[in-house]
């Protein structure tokens, strides 16, 4: 939503909306993976991506992906169709896995090709998110 010219929410895009977004304008991505189950990424939700400036940075610089890592849903994504491997998405495993696990929360910060920048494995403040997103 939109109000004064200032977005109050972030855009979220699914991977089949970045495709094609990313082949008309190339940007920055911010990926967050979740599960329903996850009390810091329902943290994340109502605390950080509900800030004007978290909203503010990301809506003027990035691309933002919401992911839920337990979704059955197929994602056809770069060419390439993606399904749920056992208990995670294969998107999730593929690149939100650190030590053979997947354990949300899990943020991802891509540049407009992309490639992966940063990985935060853990529950980030805002401002500590702000940060992350105003030097990469």
């Amino acid at each position: 939503m939109i109000k004064s010219g200032v977005a109050q929410e972030i855009a979220w895009l699914s991977f089949e909306q970045l495709d094609d977004s990313l082949k008309i304008k190339p940007k920055p991505v911010i990926i967050s993976f979740y599960t329903d189950w996850c009390v810091y990424c329902k943290k994340m939700d109502k605390e950080v991506y509900s800030k004007a400036a978290i909203i503010k940075e990301i809506s003027q610089h990035y691309y933002a992906v919401k992911f839920d890592a337990e979704t059955k849903t197929p994602i056809f994504f770069d060419g390439k169709t993606f399904n749920k491997k056992a208990k995670f998405h294969e998107l999730a495993i593929l690149l939100g896995t650190r030590e053979k696990q997947f354990i949300p929360p899990v943020t991802l910060i891509l540049d407009s090709n992309f490639a992966v920048k940063s990985r935060w494995f853990e529950y980030l403040s805002s401002d500590k998110l702000l940060e992350i997103l105003k030097t990469n």
